[in-house]
């Protein structure tokens, strides 16, 4: 497993708070024991700055409240980590702003949720009235500030006349999240917003690139894959696009205490790595058993639709704290994922077809042009009408679309009905080998094409392509040779087919002779 460079952290100074906000996450109020002194704190920073940090986001609580806040952001800005700050804005003035100008903090967020009655609901009565008058302070003095929402029930329709607010004073930037039902939110559940809600996030940010009136940034929760929110990604990524989860990965939060966790929004003590107090940074960043749960998931360990998802191998589900606060696991399937709920609306499409030949040829249709995500839904729903073992041709059709997903377990678990009932079934023992193939099971795959191979006649020969790829690749090359000529001595258009495969496997097994 490599262990990469961390880019980034949060740190919570202080869960000290003026505000007790319904949605708080960390359930902030009172400074809890165990905060780091000073000293140990300016530590910290000399390790953040050993580990090559390029920015620490100061958070809380209200990290304002904790006195010595711009001794910790001086000391990052000296050791060359860029540190920027998230307030409420309550305490803000102009002598908070000098701090903050003369200890290097680049960037000051400001929590906006919603406009005044709303966000005075969710956090303190005057504070809305506060927060805009900070942001209009920093601007006057080229700070950069930037807004953040959380979006909820109740503030989800105010989202446009926000962004006006927003535009109107300046604000170039933007950041847009979804509460999720923890800490004090989960006393107040009744305000996280819907799967489908979703949408409508992503396009009021994709109507502000087009416009270029703000530069909305969509939160880690708020994805994935619909095509607005890919071309989002896109542009702010300058041409990646990765939407999994980064906590142990390149980012991790700091807690009060010290406790080291992936993100701050998964605080549960299973998911805390070790405290700064018992063990350096650098030793815990590491430790090839830190972040494991974060580092090792893999797409077959994510349940529901997110298994068989066509991207679920690049985002592995999305936001974890999503997946385990919506979903009660970190594994879950992630609901509140653009592509997640158009893949519901399509199921609940397919099922509404009644004749059960016409549903599986709109799956084999779809198979042809290569959409291979409508074609497994399609399919999936006409096995789970007709029973899973009641057609073996589209069990193996199933099987097939799946391998082509990068379902691999899917696949394999297709096949393998398939071969209970028939268990001479070419195409079953074909899939199956492959499946083991990619599953990190050679010997056995390879055990299974070879048996295909001596079941299949000229109108089928692909179990002696894959077989020769399979031997080659795992280094069995004069072997691969020999599958190959045996099966262009069976049939002349195998022959035309593998001329290319044939001619660049004898070269370079020659190459290799040589040396």
């Amino acid at each position: 497993m490599m262990i990469r460079q961390p880019i980034t952290a949060v740190w919570e100074i202080t869960m000290g708070c003026n505000m007790h906000c319904k949605h708080c996450g960390s359930a902030c109020h009172e400074v809890l024991l165990g905060e780091l002194t000073t000293q140990e704190a300016l530590r910290l920073c000399d390790a953040i700055g050993q580990l090559g940090l390029k920015w620490v986001t100061l958070s809380g609580g209200e990290p304002t409240t904790r006195k010595d806040w711009p001794v910790i952001a001086g000391r990052l800005k000296e050791l060359g980590v860029i540190p920027t700050m998230i307030t409420n804005g309550w305490l803000f003035d102009e002598k908070i702003l000098e701090q903050a100008i003369q200890a290097g903090v680049a960037t000051i967020g400001f929590s906006l949720d919603g406009l005044q009655k709303t966000h005075d609901f969710m956090r303190r009565e005057g504070s809305y009235q506060k927060t805009m008058r900070a942001i209009e302070l920093c601007l006057s003095r080229n700070m950069n500030a930037t807004a953040i929402t959380t979006v909820n029930k109740m503030n989800l329709g105010e989202l446009d006349g926000l962004k006006k607010e927003l535009v109107d004073r300046g604000v170039k930037e933007w950041q847009v999240q979804i509460g999720c039902p923890m800490g004090n939110m989960a006393e107040h559940d009744d305000l996280v917003i819907e799967p489908a809600d979703l949408d409508a996030i992503i396009d009021l940010a994709y109507r502000c690139m087009q416009e270029s009136s703000i530069r909305i940034n969509l939160g880690d929760c708020v994805g994935y894959y619909s095509l607005k929110e890919i071309e989002m990604t896109k542009s702010s990524q300058e041409g990646t696009y990765c939407r999994q989860c980064t906590a142990g990965k390149y980012t991790f939060g700091i807690l009060h205490n010290g406790d080291i966790v992936g993100c701050t929004s998964i605080r549960n003590p299973e998911f805390t790595e070790d405290n700064v107090r018992n063990t350096p940074l650098r030793e815990i960043w590491e430790n090839p058993d830190s972040f494991s749960w974060s580092r090792t998931m893999k797409k077959e360990d994510l349940q529901g639709f997110c298994q068989v998802c066509r991207f679920a191998a690049d985002c592995l589900g999305g936001c974890s704290n999503s997946r385990l606060t919506m979903g009660g696991s970190i594994y879950a399937e992630n609901r509140y994922c653009s592509y997640f709920q158009a893949a519901q609306k399509r199921i609940r499409i397919f099922e509404e077809v009644q004749d059960d030949e016409e549903l599986a040829a709109i799956g084999r249709s779809f198979t042809e042009k290569g959409y291979w995500q409508l074609a497994e839904t399609a399919l999936g729903v006409a096995l789970r009408r007709q029973g899973s073992d009641s057609c073996l041709e589209l069990l193996s059709h199933y099987g097939y679309v799946n391998f082509r997903l990068g379902n691999f377990y899917a696949a394999l678990e297709a096949n393998d009905r398939v071969l209970q009932r028939t268990p001479a079934d070419v195409y079953g023992l074909k899939g199956k080998g492959l499946c083991l193939l990619r599953l990190g099971k050679p010997e056995e795959g390879i055990k299974l094409l070879q048996k295909a191979v001596t079941l299949t006649d000229e109108s089928f020969m692909d179990p002696y392509n894959d077989l020769a790829i399979a031997l080659w690749e795992t280094g069995r090359k004069n072997e691969a040779i020999a599958v190959l000529e045996e099966g262009r001595k069976k049939s002349e258009s195998f022959a035309a087919q593998s001329e290319h495969l044939y001619q660049q496997s004898v070269k370079k097994a020659s190459k290799a002779a040589e040396v």
